[in-house]
């Protein structure tokens, strides 16, 4: 299959290098509006290079994977399934609930499959986690804790159009405790903290909080943010229930150090950011939108799981500027 690739910043790039190396991808073609970044992408992955995005979505492709901005996300998402291409797009679908609703309508009216990039779903960990509370393994759950420790902050011209934390880095755990679960979340309460950057609260954002998400069946789970984690990029999930718990990301390296006599584990090195702690879950979700473009299963990640796990992101936001719990509507 020939797949298409619009984007090539850090994480498109490494989508394209994953992309060319997949069995059954017989080519790859980039593009950017950045054409000149494009073509020495191109030229450094051996890769093909469209000349632009027009160009791109006539180069006879049978899918398309988007890693542009997030504000052409919409745009280039009706466009492949229009043209009748399966789509992969990293997240956001859109920049707010109201665009990624529109896209989510849009949608609905083809049969085209749309992919969205959560690639916690992927992870052994998780995979694992979900099988478990799937088996009934650990009995009825009470409590999740997850955690996206960040060891260090964005570019400061970053924050303004991320979105905020709860919608760029929260919403991977929104989704990943709708997905181990299977459980929808019904009310959120956020609260934040600016003690690093000016820039975050200029911006408006926080950049550390703490999220307590009551769900469906009552079980409650806490997500813990920051963007200054120095000792490493520290992503978990502990889910306890009433017959057992288990823990996904407490491996050697966790960048957390025991102060317990005797006790010499985790010996690391931690994990320095999320292309190295994830990289084998970025190729599994690959190889999955392959199996989509070729028809074999359906999108594991539609576009309507993206909505969900946004739409508690926002509520997070209204949480933390009103100081009140936020219900989920629907």
């Amino acid at each position: 299959m020939r797949l298409g690739l619009a984007g090539t910043g850090r994480i498109g790039s490494a989508h394209a290098d994953i992309l060319k190396q997949l069995p059954g991808v017989g080519s790859v073609v980039v593009a950017d509006v950045d054409t000149e970044r494009a073509r020495a992408t191109a030229a450094k992955l051996e890769v093909d290079a469209a000349g632009s995005i027009d160009e791109l979505f006539t180069s006879g492709l049978d899918g398309v994977v988007i890693a542009a901005a997030t504000h052409a996300h919409p745009e280039l998402i009706i466009r492949g399934v229009r043209a009748g291409l399966p789509v992969f797009c990293e997240k956001p679908v859109a920049g707010d609930v109201a665009g990624t609703q529109a896209v989510v309508d849009q949608v609905a009216e083809t049969e085209v499959p749309v992919q969205i990039g959560f690639q916690r779903r992927f992870d052994a960990g998780y995979l694992a986690a979900r099988r478990a509370v799937t088996a009934g393994e650990l009995g009825w759950l009470h409590t999740l804790r997850a955690t996206t420790l960040d060891p260090a902050p964005p570019p400061a011209e970053y924050v303004p159009g991320s979105g905020g934390l709860f919608r760029d880095c929260g919403v991977h755990d929104f989704d990943i405790i709708r997905w181990v679960t299977g459980r929808e979340v019904t009310e959120v309460y956020a609260t934040g903290s600016n003690r690093g950057a000016e820039f975050f609260a200029a911006a408006g954002d926080v950049d550390t909080a703490a999220v307590l998400l009551t769900l469906d069946d009552d079980s409650l789970a806490t997500v813990s943010l920051t963007r200054y984690n120095a000792a490493g990029y520290d992503v978990r999930l502990e889910v306890l229930g009433s017959a057992g718990s288990i823990a996904v990301g407490l491996d050697e390296r966790l960048p957390l150090t025991s102060v317990e006599e005797g006790v010499p584990w985790p010996t690391g090195p931690a994990y320095p950011g999320f292309m190295e702690r994830f990289r084998a879950s970025y190729v599994r979700e690959l190889e999955a939108f392959t199996d989509v473009v070729a028809g074999r299963i359906p999108s594991p990640c539609t576009v309507g799981d993206a909505l969900a796990a946004f739409r508690i992101a926002e509520a997070c936001a209204h949480s933390l500027h009103t100081h009140r719990p936020t219900p989920l509507t629907t």
